[in-house]
């Protein structure tokens, strides 16, 4: 990915697209702020993990969120204390998006949205029964023969990597395209500051799906959101 830096005024980025291998602090030192600073501006809540392909916005730029940015989302990539392994972590280090357009999912993916909603049914329909782990495992099951354990903010680490990959995308963008499987870290309720969530997408660009169906899928709330897309 090349590098991509917009100016506001001749000599003063205003913003720049961040590539694979970019760390916050070698970003700092490079625009001549702190890393303090980038955290603050651009509502990064893990300074040692933001993603390729996001626009940073630096300071002295015009008011407002990066471009391309809708605000419902943030790089906040969450914590919840011990977990497995095999995230996407670690010394800010960033992978490349390799997503999909809402009109190109996979056969698979597809298959993945429709065990998504038919689990949701069969559980809760549209009342959550705090089981959103259980829905999406049920749905993997269901879709690809295979189970995937832990609670909804384990599930991300426990997907099969040869099977699916993470993907940089806003929430508004992923909620577009069919069978993603969307994580928060944490939310709002007392379970969920515990437990996280964890959902498929429908492809409607508002609902999503685990034990029930989420007719409009917000990060009102919640963090730590990663998207998951399937590779099988």
């Amino acid at each position: 990915m090349s590098t991509s830096i917009n100016s506001s005024r001749r000599g003063a980025p205003s913003s720049y697209l961040i590539c694979k291998g970019d760390t916050l602090s070698e970003l700092a030192a490079r625009f001549k702020t702190s890393v303090k600073e980038l955290a603050r501006i651009n509502n990064i809540a893990n300074p040692d993990l933001i993603y390729a392909g996001a626009t940073l916005r630096l300071p002295g730029s015009a008011g407002g969120r990066p471009p391309g940015h809708s605000g419902k989302d943030s790089f906040d990539s969450g914590k919840s204390g011990p977990r497995g392994s095999g995230g996407a972590s670690g010394g800010g280090e960033v992978s490349g998006s390799g997503g999909v357009a809402p009109g190109q999912a996979t056969p698979a993916m597809r298959r993945l949205a429709e065990a998504g909603r038919q689990a949701a049914l069969s559980m809760g329909g549209y009342n959550s029964q705090g089981l959103c782990a259980t829905g999406v495992s049920r749905a993997i099951q269901n879709a690809f023969g295979f189970k995937v354990w832990g609670n909804g903010n384990q599930i991300d680490n426990n997907l099969p990597r040869d099977k699916f990959k993470q993907v940089n995308m806003s929430l508004e963008q992923a909620l577009k395209i069919p069978g993603l499987v969307l994580t928060w870290e944490s939310t709002s309720s007392r379970l969920g500051s515990i437990y996280g969530h964890t959902a498929i997408t429908t492809g409607d660009g508002h609902s999503s799906v685990s034990d029930f169906i989420e007719r409009n899928t917000t990060n009102s709330g919640r963090t730590g959101f990663k998207v998951f897309m399937p590779l099988i």
